[in-house]
């Protein structure tokens, strides 16, 4: 007699369950470390343009009337004077602008979407600020000094 040397089918069922469980557990951790890591590349960003804005507030006295996302920031007499800030940046995932908010040049707020549900850090406010970022409400936001956000 000829002895078969092989996986019967209930086996090969576990082994591609198992297998199953554990890439659907990796798949969940990637995903959530794109989040977090586009987070903090909106928070980041936000940080060069509060610099950016409050280097422009020194030159000038006044805050920006607007920010144009995806260009250069730069001194009311042109670039070629001062370049506060080559290509200010947009969102890391959809493109959308930051929203910036300067009304009488005394002050600004500037918020970003986020996409981590669990992040509480400074500046982030998880119900929204009552302004849009694109696609969702604005949950993260930094200002000037003189205003709360």
């Amino acid at each position: 007699m000829k002895k078969n040397y092989a996986f019967t089918l209930i086996e090969l069922i576990i082994v591609i369950a198992i297998l199953g469980i554990l890439s659907s557990l990796i798949s969940g951790n990637f995903i959530t470390s794109l989040k977090k890591g586009r987070d903090t590349k909106r928070k980041n960003d936000l940080d060069q343009v509060q610099k950016a804005l409050e280097m422009y507030y020194e030159d000038n006295n006044l805050y920006p009337p607007a920010v144009n996302f995806g260009v250069d920031l730069c001194h009311p007499d042109g670039c070629l004077t001062q370049n506060y800030m080559f290509n200010v940046p947009q969102d890391p995932k959809t493109g959308y602008n930051y929203f910036y908010e300067s009304s009488d040049q005394t002050y600004y707020k500037i918020y970003s979407y986020i996409e981590n549900d669990q992040d509480e850090g400074p500046g982030v406010n998880q119900v929204g600020y009552g302004v849009s970022c694109g696609s969702d409400n604005c949950k993260f936001g930094l200002s000037s000094s003189n205003v709360k956000l």
